[in-house]
């Protein structure tokens, strides 16, 4: 409860200045970026966009193993301008745009956790069933100018198990400023040793039931990451997506006996209808 109403003030604050910035309502997207769902085709009011994508990935963080996963996608959104509040999956929140070039977002979401049955092969037999819990998100992103052909961007994701925060840069490519093409990113992600104990740390009971090492981890550098996202219309009301994911983990998650690979990635494709 603490962090929804840490998320509302925010999203007050925020909103407080937006009359001081004329919104182009003309505009079919805030920003014209592949990874940033606007199904508002540029009018006040609600826009709703539901579809499904099916994902090859990782079945866990640090995992030698891969499954393939169907996903709902879209969001249900009310647009006011260059504002943007939206439900998407398990995030609540708030998107705008300030001066053409700053992109803000925070968010209210959940974390599922980890399951001992997502390791097929028994694995993460003995370490028992990871937290759940609610997360807030904050991002901000910068473009270089109104086009966002280049932009960098700052990201952190605090909750009940420890925080993670993001420093990127990426570049888009296509000729329109729909929303649609190509965009690529590049990332150092860091975390506080909750949040990497949660994922790779082993405690003294998880190890007594499973076997492997007691493991425990500092904060700092977590990973090199890329990111790749398509958006494509097929039409009107349909369109295609993809994305694809690398996170390569520095030495200390290495080190870690639930690490079994240095890396997680994850390739997904899928459509959305806009109604």
């Amino acid at each position: 409860m603490k962090r929804i109403m840490e998320l509302i003030t925010i999203l007050l604050t925020l909103s407080a200045f937006s009359s001081s910035v004329t919104a182009n309502d003309n505009k079919s997207v805030m920003v014209p970026l592949p990874s940033v769902d606007d199904f508002s085709r540029g009018e006040n009011g609600w826009a709703v966009g539901l579809g499904a994508g099916i994902e090859y990935e990782s079945a866990y963080e640090g995992s030698d193993e891969f499954a393939i996963e169907a996903d709902p996608a879209g969001a249900v959104q009310w647009r006011s301008g260059d504002n943007v509040f939206y439900w998407a999956g398990e995030a609540l929140g708030w998107r705008g745009l300030r001066a053409d070039t700053w992109l803000f977002d925070v968010a209210v979401g959940f974390d599922e956790g980890r399951e001992e049955g997502d390791s097929k092969d028994g694995h993460l037999n003995g370490l028992g069933e990871g937290e759940e819990g609610t997360e807030l998100i904050l991002q901000v992103r910068k473009a270089f100018d109104a086009n966002w052909r280049y932009w960098v961007d700052g990201r952190i994701v605090t909750g009940e198990n420890g925080s993670i925060g993001l420093l990127g840069i990426g570049r888009r490519f296509g000729a329109k400023n729909d929303g649609s093409g190509h965009e690529v990113a590049l990332a150092i992600v860091y975390h506080d040793s909750d949040y990497a104990n949660k994922d790779f740390g082993i405690n003294a009971a998880q190890a007594a039931a499973s076997g492997l090492q007691e493991t425990t981890l500092s904060g700092g550098i977590r990973s090199i990451g890329f990111n790749y996202n398509y958006r494509h219309f097929l039409n009107e009301d349909w369109q295609i997506f993809g994305e694809m994911v690398y996170e390569h983990y520095n030495n200390d998650i290495k080190e870690s006996p639930i690490a079994r690979n240095n890396y997680e990635a994850e390739v997904g494709i899928g459509f959305i209808y806009i109604f």
